[in-house]
């Protein structure tokens, strides 16, 4: 994954901790092709906290070929999403602000699973949960370039995606 080292609101992952979420994400994607699904992986090239007036949340930056291939199923109606797995990774090292999770959102009618990895610092993304939380919504916006549009997924349990010390850090100031 890359990222922007000089923005203070992109994610800063060491490059071994990238790796292995990739490769756990496509070891899952594997075992969901092997009970029939069409599975999408997402590599993404950069992930941001988003505050605008279009949109809030998670901006998860694929290629233009990814997201045609996103864009295409969802808009083109083949394929609605209904539910979603979140496979939070807890972090081996305790005082690191970094985060990673893997997104699997699912179309159970059609078995059709789009696999989105994502890694972020909390301290940079926590505007965006404290709002996630309070909403009961996080959203994940996928995008080639932003005046292209974008495809967005729904979480409702934002607590999924971060550590339990994180939630009560923040209720606690």
């Amino acid at each position: 994954m890359t990222t922007d080292e000089s923005a203070d609101d992109g994610p800063d992952l060491a490059e071994s901790l990238w790796n292995e979420l990739l490769d756990d994400t496509r070891a899952v994607a594997d075992e969901y092709r092997e009970d029939g699904w069409d599975v999408v992986v997402l590599e993404p090239t950069d992930i941001a906290p988003v505050d605008s007036e279009e949109r809030v949340g998670l901006e998860v930056t694929v290629s233009a070929d990814e997201y045609d291939v996103v864009g295409g199923l969802i808009e083109g109606g083949d394929v609605t999403i209904t539910a979603a797995d979140v496979y939070y990774r807890p972090l081996a090292e305790a005082e690191t602000d970094q985060r990673v999770a893997l997104a699997v959102e699912r179309d159970d009618d059609s078995e059709t699973a789009v696999f989105v990895p994502l890694a972020y610092d909390i301290t940079a993304v926590r505007p965006v949960f404290e709002t996630a939380l309070r909403e009961e919504q996080l959203l994940v916006h996928v995008l080639a370039d932003p005046d292209d549009g974008w495809v967005s997924f729904s979480h409702d349990d934002p607590s999924l995606f971060l550590e339990e010390s994180d939630v009560r850090a923040w209720n606690g100031e």
